[in-house]
């Protein structure tokens, strides 16, 4: 999975896969889910995402490896 925060035009993309998008499906004004052939979803775009939500801190929920753990 990655995260990408571009600032303008304001948009948060979070790909869920490495595969192809073959469509994308607006929720509503601000989501959209990108999808592949098979309809599985592969990425979220959310739009104007200063309005939505509080970027500047992406929390992981993620088990982190202790090296990798900040002190």
């Amino acid at each position: 999975m990655k995260i990408r925060h571009f600032p303008e035009p304001d948009i948060l993309y979070i790909a869920l896969a490495e595969r192809d998008s073959s469509s994308s499906q607006a929720i509503n004004d601000n989501l959209i889910v990108d999808v592949d052939a098979q309809g599985r979803p592969v990425g979220v775009t959310l739009e104007h995402d200063s309005e939505i939500s509080d970027s500047s801190a992406i929390e992981t929920l993620l088990p982190i490896p202790p090296a990798l753990q900040p002190t």
